[in-house]
């Protein structure tokens, strides 16, 4: 069997890999990139736009990244993280629409308001005071906060109808929010790739094993899922951005930094309205918060979403248990995951988490009738009948050990990278895709030190303006940066 030598094997068909892909494309153009995906086309898992909220997250609407401490008070330091992260995102996309490795941005991305919306005097001196906090913040600075049942029956129609005058309800508003449709925007990225020479795309294959040499390089077997024949590729530098799927690569990469880690997966369902007339009377993000004891990926939000160039109106997502690590995976990823060395940590989350998986097969165990019930919480008049369920993506939260060596349940996202920087892993979900630019800068900067020098860093600072410098510390850079992308990607509504 012949040996195929690439520089670069990027595992999985998403957003990340695509990304990355793309960087380091733009980085050196004689690289050899090969990509390989399991499916039988690209972004098909979590990265199709069914399998997510579609929402650029950048810490405007998810009141889930500004937490209470201890003491009652609103934090936003992960919301201005979010925040900046994002923003490289859309500078990205900025710059690859100029060189036309992306089309017109309609195509993947779309304007469209986030909101977050309350009721109650408590929540509602909540969301005052996160207005407060973030609005005063540079970032933010364009956040508008309203009390006023007029003002929000204007921005979110559906939402303020049927409600009573004496309910006490608040809300804020971006107005340059945005829908992504990750799934175009990747097969978009994935077609630019493959007018290069140094780029190939192996569909339907799979990583059977991967082993490393002594010489630092990976040899890597796939298996087609079609024919059953082997396929072996030695890589310089391997990324698993399989989504769930990463975890099990990691762990059949032997790296010793894969120690410890284990998986909690998740599963997610939309309730779905097509209705071309319940679509034209909402055009926004409504985020509100999660009920107690739910997950923070289970905030309940009223979406409007673009998706293949067909609006509709989404709502959830509703939680599930699942032992599948892909939507396209076997009921045995969680068991065939559990390893020695994080047989205790995953234990430890079992344990310690009873009461989210109770809620989680709760959650399974709803009615439609009882899906319509949170459903009329956001959208009071709704008809049942012209809502239906969809599947989401699956989610594997990571589990990892603490201080003391036990486990502990995460929902962000961690890069796992070996020592010698010739393999990177990237595990969990939130905020995801929406970060997919930063998230990839930090696997180059990482796993291509050497290279950064050599002229890297300048050209990063080109797809970048920002690279290297402070968005969450200087304002002047954000006030330089943010109107071009806005105006570029049409996020500015008239």
């Amino acid at each position: 069997m012949a040996t195929n030598k690439v520089d670069v094997l990027l595992v999985g068909g998403g957003v990340m890999s695509a990304t990355l892909g793309t960087l380091l494309s733009k980085l050196d153009p004689s690289l050899r990139l090969t990509m390989v995906e399991r499916l039988d086309h690209v972004a098909h898992e979590s990265t199709d736009g069914w399998n997510n909220a579609g929402t650029g997250h950048a810490g405007y609407c998810e009141l889930n990244y500004t937490p209470e401490n201890a003491q009652g008070e609103v934090e936003i330091n992960r919301a201005l993280a979010i925040n900046a992260n994002f923003e490289v995102s859309l500078q990205l996309w900025s710059s690859l629409i100029a060189t036309g490795d992306l089309p017109v941005p309609s195509n993947f991305i779309n304007p469209t308001p986030h909101m977050s919306f309350v009721w109650g005097e408590k929540n509602v001196a909540f969301l005052r005071e996160r207005h407060e906090k973030l609005s005063a913040h540079h970032l933010f600075k364009d956040m508008e906060y309203s009390e006023d049942h007029e003002v929000l029956r204007q921005w979110m129609p559906l939402v303020m109808e049927n409600r009573g005058a004496d309910d006490k309800v608040a809300a804020t508003r971006v107005a340059y929010g945005s829908d992504v449709d990750f799934g175009s925007l990747t097969r978009n990225l994935v077609a630019s790739l493959q007018k290069s020479e140094q780029f190939d795309l192996l569909l339907s294959h799979e990583v059977a094993n991967l082993e490393q040499t002594k010489d630092g390089r990976w040899d890597v077997r796939l298996k087609n899922r079609v024919s059953g024949k082997s396929v072996a590729i030695n890589a310089g530098f391997v990324f698993l951005g399989a989504g769930g799927g990463a975890l099990p690569l990691l762990q059949k990469s032997g790296i010793p930094e894969s120690n410890g880690y284990g998986g909690f997966p998740v599963s997610g369902q939309w309730l779905v309205c097509q209705d071309e007339a319940t679509v034209k009377r909402h055009y926004a993000k409504v985020y509100g918060k999660a009920a107690i004891g739910a997950p923070p990926m289970s905030v309940p939000h009223l979406d409007t979403r673009i998706i293949n160039g067909k609006p509709a109106l989404l709502f959830g997502p509703y939680a599930g248990f699942t032992t599948k690590f892909l939507k396209e995976g076997s009921k045995l990823d969680l068991i065939k995951s559990v390893r020695v060395n994080n047989l205790l940590p995953m234990m430890d989350v079992g344990v310690n988490n009873m009461d989210l998986t109770k809620y989680l097969i709760g959650e399974v165990m709803q009615s439609h009738e009882d899906r319509v019930k949170s459903l009329r919480e956001y959208f009071p008049g709704a008809d049942a009948g012209k809502w239906t369920l969809a599947h989401a993506g699956q989610r594997v939260q990571i589990i990892k050990k603490d201080a003391s060596g036990r486990g502990k349940l995460e929902f962000g996202t961690e890069l796992v990278a070996s020592q010698d920087g010739s393999l990177a892993a990237l595990l969990g979900a939130s905020p995801g895709a929406s970060v997919a630019a930063q998230a990839m800068i930090e696997v180059i900067e990482r796993c291509f030190k050497d290279r950064m020098d050599g002229g890297w860093n300048a050209r990063l600072k080109e797809l970048v303006p920002s690279y290297g410098e402070s968005l969450v510390n200087d304002a002047d850079l954000l006030g330089r940066i943010r109107p071009n992308t806005l105006s570029t990607l049409g996020l500015l509504r008239a």
